[in-house]
């Protein structure tokens, strides 16, 4: 079992302890409730399974992060491989019916527009961008937090929210529902 500074690490513990924030960077990786479970027990795994032991106990949580962002763009690779599956699949089949497919379940969770907005908007900017507002806004987290479990520095945090702030107000302005001065 890995250790820290001579003790085991306590990982379901230490797991718990980071789920939150971590399952905020899953669903904003990959996009999908459902499929942030499943990546989560893939880090949880690898964190279990990790070869070489945390040389620092204070920087788990980027090490957490850098290994939750692996393991969502593995998720994500490995749909992108059973969708070319199903798409060759379904050239070599006969054409069925198209499937309606029922509602992203946001879309009739978010009742109020403002939400739906922001979630559209959310979903145009880049993976990063929209990260960092999540654990800013939806965990309500401080810069200190940001730079702390993102293993950046307190200025970069800041820089990072304050050019995602800027993006996320130009997709707005774009999507033509907030007003160019406000």
């Amino acid at each position: 079992m890995p250790e820290r500074n001579g003790s085991p690490i306590d990982w379901p513990g230490v797991l718990a302890q980071h789920d939150r924030w971590l399952r905020t960077v899953l669903h904003a990786r990959v996009g999908e409730s459902q499929a942030v479970d499943e990546v989560m027990q893939e880090v949880a795994l690898a964190a279990v399974r990790q070869a070489a032991p945390l040389a620092d106990p204070a920087k788990v949580a980027p090490w957490l992060y850098r290994l939750a962002v692996r393991q969502a763009l593995l998720y994500r690779r490995s749909c992108g491989r059973r969708r070319k599956l199903v798409a060759n699949y379904a050239q070599q089949t006969s054409p069925m019916e198209s499937d309606s497919r029922s509602p992203e379940p946001l879309a009739w969770l978010l009742a109020d527009e403002r939400q739906r907005l922001v979630r559209e908007a959310l979903d145009r900017l880049a993976r990063g961008d929209r990260e960092i507002l999540l654990l800013k806004y939806s965990e309500d987290w401080s810069y200190h937090q940001l730079a702390t479990h993102l293993g950046v520095s307190h200025s970069a945090a800041e820089a990072r929210l304050h050019r995602a702030r800027g993006r996320m107000r130009a997709v707005l302005v774009a999507m033509e529902r907030v007003p160019a001065g406000s």
